[in-house]
């Protein structure tokens, strides 16, 4: 039994596997949303040592200007999830915004997803909480990590089954993010997992012509300090086309990039541990 976490069984997080939360911002299309499945069977095959959870977005509610496509919506955005969760078995994970939206999602999601601008909302954490599904809540960009201890309390207190938290940066004067690496360690004092959100933590949040931009190319440096710093999972959004999809695209890995960067952070994640040593702490 590991000594920071209480892993039942029933639980989709387990220290022994390497945590990656990954798929595209918004579910789109089945078409992507099929083929970044695929390269994540491939994936499972090739390395066992990953627990792998499929994610997409039914509604992009914090686009930064009202012209921003927002995606599928919640009934089609759900078939998505539950297509793939049918055709692929992986578990699923979705964003929500509302509390009336909750009941349906937990009806298809094994993970609600509770959005940083929303992490101190009182009545949405305790309705995900109550659903009795896992629960992902990310750090809003004004938090300390210290103060997750009071989220992930909420969650608790409402009674959920299981909870993660994410960091995703931390808002460095205008259109900046950076990452503390202390987080994760202070993070997991709580007793949760805690998970690195490795594509938003480089967004240019609120850049000019009403768009975010980003800087892929520190997607990959970023999530292996954060694994060498403690990181139990990695959250990586991932595209078979970044540069054409309908949001977040500067900070989304390309698909095909995606195989080497997770080599490289299972590299990491071995020499700090993980596997076998995680499992016998």
């Amino acid at each position: 039994m590991n000594k920071l976490f209480h892993v039942e069984d029933s639980m989709i997080f387990t220290p022994s596997r390497l945590l990656v939360i990954a798929g595209p911002c918004s579910l789109e299309s089945e078409a992507v949303c099929r083929s970044v499945a695929e390269a994540l069977v491939k994936l499972r095959l090739q390395w066992p040592e990953l627990n792998l959870v499929f994610k997409g977005s039914f509604d992009k509610a914090n686009r930064t200007s009202m012209s921003g496509a927002r995606g599928t919506g919640l009934h089609e955005g759900l078939g998505l999830l539950q297509k793939v969760r049918r055709d692929y078995g992986f578990p699923v994970l979705t964003d929500v915004h509302e509390r009336q939206q909750i009941a349906s999602v937990a009806d298809i999601c094994d993970i609600l997803q509770i959005p940083a601008f929303l992490c101190r909302q009182t009545d949405l954490l305790l309705a995900a909480a109550a659903t009795r599904r896992c629960v992902n809540v990310k750090k809003g960009q004004f938090l300390s990590p210290q103060e997750m201890a009071f989220v992930t309390g909420k969650l608790k207190q409402g009674g959920a089954k299981e909870i993660w938290q994410t960091e995703r940066g931390t808002t460095f004067g205008y259109q900046n993010l950076v990452v503390d690496m202390r987080s994760f360690a202070i993070m997991r004092q709580t007793g949760y997992p805690t998970v690195f959100d490795a594509t938003h933590s480089v967004q240019l949040p609120g850049a000019a012509g009403g768009k975010s931009g980003g800087q892929r190319e520190f997607v990959g440096p970023l999530a292996q300090a954060a694994v060498a710093a403690g990181a139990e999972g990695l959250f990586i959004e991932t595209h078979p086309d970044p540069d054409n999809a309908i949001s977040d695209g500067p900070n989304m890995v390309a698909l095909a990039d995606l195989p080497a960067l997770l080599e490289r952070c299972l590299a990491v994640w071995r020499a700090v541990g993980g596997g076998k040593a995680k499992a016998a702490e």
